[in-house]
């Protein structure tokens, strides 16, 4: 059960890159990207799936203590960071419902 948050982790970052990659090749053809939302597709995913790499790999793999405390406070940082995007991204959202 452990390794299937390292595989649930490392399928995020593959789908952020997959769909940054994605992005690039629409706008090479000349397509315009959503700037707004487009920034919070790409990294969201990205830092999840980092942060749940690093919740459990350190000590699947049986790094020593250092090592997994260096990593629970990367995935701590990791954390504060999404939650900061999220409440970015909600005020964004209801701004632009709001009333003008």
């Amino acid at each position: 059960m452990d390794w299937s948050v390292v595989v649930m982790g490392c399928l995020l970052v593959l789908g952020s890159l997959g769909s940054r990659w994605w992005e690039r090749l629409l706008v090479s053809k000349g397509h315009s990207p959503n700037q707004g939302i487009r920034f919070f597709w790409a990294w969201l995913p990205l830092l999840v799936g980092l942060a749940m790499i690093g919740a459990k790999a350190p000590g699947l793999l049986h790094a020593p203590y250092l090592v997994v405390e260096l990593a629970d406070a990367l995935d701590f940082a990791l954390a504060i960071t999404v939650l900061f995007f999220v409440l970015r991204l909600t005020r964004r959202y209801f701004r632009s419902r709001g009333t003008a």
